[in-house]
């Protein structure tokens, strides 16, 4: 008996830390992977948004050509965005940027009521929104999963563990507080007069099914009991 104890104690002193030290050496593992998973979210919707752009781009062209200079400078801060493979926080600066002059080129359309009425215009403002929503809740994820992996990285004695298998802090994605909200949203219901007949719409309606924003459009029959 005083060997089993002799040898037990010594051996359960040395397995607990080793079962705490793989066990938060794999919760670190865990999160990092969220973490790149949760990045591949932004990317696709960042993608998504960098195809958007041209086309609202050759939309306000089309009507207000001598808005050469915003026009111009919302293509160049898109091409550099789309080219940043950096960090998180490398990324979100330029993202911020082009969100500003997202903001600009549709503060210019303001002036144009012809552009404003288009229907393609509209519609690619929809879809920006749309996609914003998707890039904000894509990075709340992403920043929620860098918060937890932080502060493991950073507390004790998790801290530990992270520095000696080279976990190190990760940078959030964070917008600034003025590229917030950019993209104004549109009723769908209230699309105004039709689009001029030399620009085709982007995507042409579907007649058989009555638009979100239709309040006329009657209600689906309820199921047979």
């Amino acid at each position: 008996m005083e060997l089993l104890i002799c040898v037990g104690v010594p051996l359960l002193v040395l397995l607990v830390p080793l079962i705490w030290f793989i066990g938060t050496y794999n919760r670190l593992t865990s999160l990092r992977n969220h973490i790149r998973d949760s990045w591949g979210g932004i990317d696709v919707e960042l993608k998504r948004r960098y195809d958007l752009i041209p086309n609202l781009v050759s939309t306000v062209k089309a009507y207000a050509s001598h808005e050469r200079e915003v026009l111009e400078r919302v293509t160049a801060l898109r091409e550099k965005a789309a080219s940043n493979h950096g960090p998180a926080a490398s990324q979100a600066s330029d993202e911020s940027n082009l969100l500003l002059g997202l903001r600009q080129l549709l503060i210019r359309a303001e002036s144009y009521p012809e552009l404003k009425a288009d229907a393609n215009f509209r519609m690619l403002q929809t879809e920006l929104a749309n996609t914003e929503d998707r890039i904000a809740a894509a990075r709340r994820f992403f920043n929620g999963n860098i918060r937890e992996y932080n502060s493991l990285c950073q507390a004790v004695p998790t801290n530990i563990v992270a520095s000696l298998t080279g976990h190190r802090p990760e940078t959030y994605f964070e917008i600034s507080a003025e590229a917030e909200r950019i993209v104004p949203r549109i009723e769908l219901g209230n699309m105004g007069p039709p689009a001029s007949p030399g620009i085709a719409p982007l995507m042409p309606p579907n007649p058989g099914v009555a638009s979100r924003g239709d309040a006329s459009a009657p209600p689906p029959p309820l199921p047979p009991r």
